[in-house]
């Protein structure tokens, strides 16, 4: 329950973040353009410089904030996830925001999920900071922040909780789904409040489909997870190509394509939105479609390749659309397919989206609450299972997340002892009814040993600048050697927000001894943990 009112000031937290940054960005675009994302009304020279205006805004910050705080986006989260339980360094989440509100306004190919993700989680580990909760706890917060983060951005809240069980934490624990479904739904909530109960892509409806059609949706899906797979190496191979440049250079020549591409393709840039509305208003022109592809793929690949700050989800669906509305055409020599365009495209983000991040069910989800209809669920399943097949048995294609942080030497992987033991807090475990000595002599605890204590001994010393505190326990090893029947293992301290991961760490060298778990400072013992504690609790069973 207290996790659960938590999860909600988080949710609450990071929903006002991020339609904070939302409002920042569009408020910015609309003193140079007409609507949101529609760079066609800005005159072509303006388009040239835009993208090197918005730069230089970038790397000012990226000087202030500190060229090592760069670091940002899904990749960077998951990764802080895995190893540092969810803790954002403050400074990378100044430049996510200033960042990605500069990228998003001077018209590059990236999405605002990027940063929402990045920012909900900030708010949220934040929050669990201030509070001192325990690390596996800030954890499943963060979590909390990134559901309520896409789900202010995008107002889909079940999707944001399958992104954030399928991506991101990758488990479904009932303790960690319900407060993850509780800050996804203050995210909508919010986001209702602010921007209404609709979003941009309602015009975006599903038709109903003649029995044959469903034959091809599964070739049509195979082909989207190709496509993807292409897009996923094409990807890395410019980060790898352009490895050796300074990041000065990276962006400066970031936004040199995205201007000269967007003087002759402005519906190319932007997140995708201006694209997709022009696929449904204007169905029948296949050759501009094909060029407009051409060029949304090219500016998608050199923004995220170059380090653009901003997230690949947002061009990644505008992709799906262009690609869903070009292999349509097919079916032209047997059908009239004007009415079909809008499924189409609908079916060829969830394709798309699906084998580029390797997360089905968030794809499904994604699209069901983007139509508002549940009508799309079985052509979608049609499309997602082949491209997902295609893409992984087929091309051998990795999530883009995963394959970046492979790129960039971040570990996001841990044992099966770790992840389990990294779930629990020291104080759920450790034993608070220890008996403590201080400064007593070896007669004083051999006559309460003798009592037969059921917990912990502990011996604190007391010295002019320092304390150590010691585990003490008869000696069992039958050495006859050794004259002294106690045992006096030093232990090392262990703060209250650390886990059971941080206690194995210490004890599983020796496969003994004992730590104690501290406050405020690492002289207030507040609990023991031994060796034997641990080994039990990895060997309880479940259901």
């Amino acid at each position: 329950m207290q996790l659960c009112l938590v999860a909600i000031i988080a949710g609450v937290c990071s929903s006002a973040l991020i339609i904070a940054f939302r409002l920042s960005y569009e408020s910015l675009q609309l003193l140079w353009l007409t609507d949101v994302d529609n760079f066609q009304s800005m005159a072509p020279e303006h388009r040239l410089f835009l993208p090197l205006a918005g730069v230089s805004v970038i790397l000012a910050f990226a000087y202030m904030t500190g060229f090592k705080h760069y670091r940002m986006g899904i990749p960077f989260v998951i990764y802080r996830v895995k190893k540092f339980y969810g803790v954002i360094p403050f400074r990378a989440t100044l430049n996510q925001f200033f960042g990605g509100m500069a990228a998003l306004a001077s018209g590059f190919s990236v999405g605002r999920e990027g940063p929402s993700v990045h920012l909900g989680a900030a708010g949220s580990s934040f929050l669990g900071q201030w509070l001192k909760l325990p690390y596996n706890s800030i954890r499943i917060l963060t979590g909390c922040g990134i559901a309520a983060g896409i789900s202010a951005s995008f107002n889909t809240p079940f999707a944001a909780v399958l992104f954030v069980m399928e991506v991101v934490l990758r488990e479904y624990k009932i303790h960690i789904f319900i407060p993850v479904m509780l800050a996804a739904a203050c995210g909508s909530v919010m986001s209702r409040m602010v921007f209404g109960v609709h979003h941009e892509l309602d015009f975006l409806t599903i038709a109903q489909f003649d029995n044959w059609v469903y034959l091809y949706l599964i070739l049509f899906g195979a082909v989207m997870g190709a496509i993807a797979t292409f897009f996923n190496n094409q990807l890395m191979s410019l980060m790898q190509w352009f490895r050796p440049m300074s990041m000065v250079r990276r962006l400066l020549l970031a936004a040199l394509i995205t201007g000269v591409v967007g003087f002759f393709v402005p519906e190319a840039m932007g997140t995708g939105l201006s694209a997709i509305q022009w696929v449904v208003d204007t169905p029948s022109q296949f050759d501009l479609l094909l060029y407009i592809l051409l060029a949304k793929f090219i500016l998608t690949l050199f923004a995220i390749a170059l380090g653009i700050p901003g997230g690949l989800i947002g061009p990644t669906l505008g992709l799906g659309v262009l690609c869903g509305a070009v292999l349509l055409y097919p079916l032209q020599a047997v059908t009239e397919t004007e009415h079909l365009t809008s499924s189409f495209a609908l079916l060829g983000m969830a394709g798309f989206l699906t084998a580029v991040l390797h997360a089905p069910l968030a794809a499904l989800s994604a699209i069901m609450e983007l139509s508002f209809s549940t009508d799309v669920i079985l052509p979608a399943m049609l499309v997602i299972v082949p491209a997902y097949v295609t893409s992984t048995q087929f091309f051998g294609n990795r999530s883009i997340f995963i394959r970046q942080l492979d790129y960039q030497k971040l570990e996001y992987t841990t044992t099966s002892i770790q992840d389990t033991l990294q779930k629990v807090g020291v104080l759920a475990v450790c034993d608070k009814q220890y008996k403590l000595f201080v400064d007593a002599g070896d007669h004083h605890i051999i006559q309460f040993l003798d009592t037969d204590p059921t917990h912990p001994v502990v011996l604190k010393s007391e010295y002019e600048i320092d304390s150590e505190f010691h585990w003490v326990h008869y000696d069992f090893s039958m050495n006859p050697y050794d004259s002294k029947p106690l045992v006096k293992d030093q232990m090392q301290g262990v703060q209250s927000q650390a886990t059971l991961a941080e206690v194995w760490e210490i004890l599983q060298k020796k496969r003994s001894g004992a730590v104690y778990i501290y406050g405020e400072t690492n002289k207030s013992i507040i609990g023991v943990i031994t060796w034997d504690m641990v080994r039990n609790f990895l060997h309880r069973k479940e259901y």
